[in-house]
């Protein structure tokens, strides 16, 4: 198994590089990418994969992200992507495993996402619309997950899921 280590500013052309031959380069047109759109991604929650050479294998990142009028602060998971030759091996779960106890390290309460429900629920993800919450957007209903990283975070909140406002990263725990 490679190490999980945190992404340097001299990863992110190879991070792009690694999203568009994972999802395509139309991949920005999606919803979640309106939310990501002048919004920086959390630092402390970027994770890599690198092979022995120092290319890039697999990637994860989150951004703030505010839920409801009341602007409840959540992180959002995503995009994780691992090089389509090293698919299947476990990078992609153990990245996810390893942020997300992170994330809880630090104090974040909820953390939503857009993916594959199958893949997502084993992590603890279950369907945010069925909890009140909704995108900005067009999204596959049951695509559309959130999970408590804090005991009761999601109690009391619902609406719609926004950009932070300025100046908070930190979804409260």
């Amino acid at each position: 198994m490679y190490p999980i280590l945190p992404e340097r500013p001299a990863d992110a052309a190879q991070i792009d590089t690694l999203l568009d031959l994972t999802f395509g380069s139309d991949r920005t047109r999606k919803t979640v990418y309106r939310l990501r759109e002048g919004v920086a991604h959390l630092k402390p929650l970027a994770f890599v994969v690198r092979d022995e050479d120092g290319g890039v294998l697999g990637s994860i990142r989150y951004w703030p992200v505010a839920i409801g009028d009341a602007g409840t602060p959540a992180i959002m998971l995503g995009p994780v992507a691992v090089h389509p030759d090293y698919q299947g091996q476990g990078l992609g779960r153990a990245l996810i495993r390893h942020s997300l106890y992170t994330a809880t390290r630090l104090g974040h309460g909820l953390c939503i996402l857009v993916g594959d429900r199958p893949y997502y629920e084993p992590f603890g993800f279950v369907g945010a619309a069925d909890r009140g919450l909704e995108m900005p957007g067009w999204v596959e209903r049951e695509r559309f997950q959130v999970m408590e990283l804090a005991a009761n975070a999601l109690q009391g909140v619902a609406g719609m899921v926004g950009k932070p406002p300025k100046g908070r990263k930190k979804a409260a725990a």
